[in-house]
């Protein structure tokens, strides 16, 4: 674990240079803005929506248990439609610092985690190329692969998983050369 403390200079700059990279990925380059499309009657699907009084959480529609899943009146709601997966945050304005705080944070937990796991593997003085590899191995792992359940799972469309798998791996990059770059002579 004393090792692990040698290593608090690439693993806060990798945080720093992933939340960089990732604001330039989101804010300037257009390739996210169709992640999210807009519900058509938008004013009087929210003014159902806060009719329910829906608390903060995630809704499954139709909603439905194991048992019940292949009656015929489930069925026909799953036929008639919509299905899907509802996400309700809490209501007023999006509270942007808070996120980017959290994701910083996510960041740096990512980075600690490349950082034990690069430590545990490689000694002090591994060349770049293997502490490239591993570090940027563990990164992807937290960073890209754990999208892929949203495409599986949440109906999320492959082609916005598929985004989001490729900005994992552009992060992982990013702090696989920092570690790079970085790693103790």
């Amino acid at each position: 674990m004393a090792f692990l403390a040698t290593l608090w200079l690439p693993i806060v700059l990798s945080a720093i240079f992933v939340f960089i990279v990732s604001s330039i990925m989101h804010m300037v380059l257009p390739y996210h803005r169709s992640d999210y499309g807009k519900v058509p009657d938008e004013d009087k699907v929210l003014a159902v929506l806060r009719s329910a009084g829906l608390a903060r959480g995630s809704y499954m529609f139709p909603h439905t248990t194991h048992k019940d899943m292949k009656s015929p009146e489930m069925t026909e709601k799953y036929t008639q439609g919509p299905v899907g997966i509802l996400t309700i945050f809490p209501a007023g304005p999006v509270n942007m610092p808070k996120f980017l705080v959290l994701w910083f944070g996510y960041c740096l937990v990512i980075a600690f985690f490349a950082a034990y796991l690069t430590g545990v593997t490689l000694a002090p003085g591994t060349q770049y190329p293997a502490v490239f590899r591993v570090a940027g191995t563990a990164a992807f792992l937290g960073y890209g692969l754990g999208h892929l359940s949203n495409g599986i799972w949440k109906g999320q469309t492959w082609s916005v998983t598929l985004k989001e798998v490729f900005d994992g791996l552009v992060y992982a990059l990013v702090t696989a050369g920092t570690f790079g770059w970085l790693w103790p002579r």
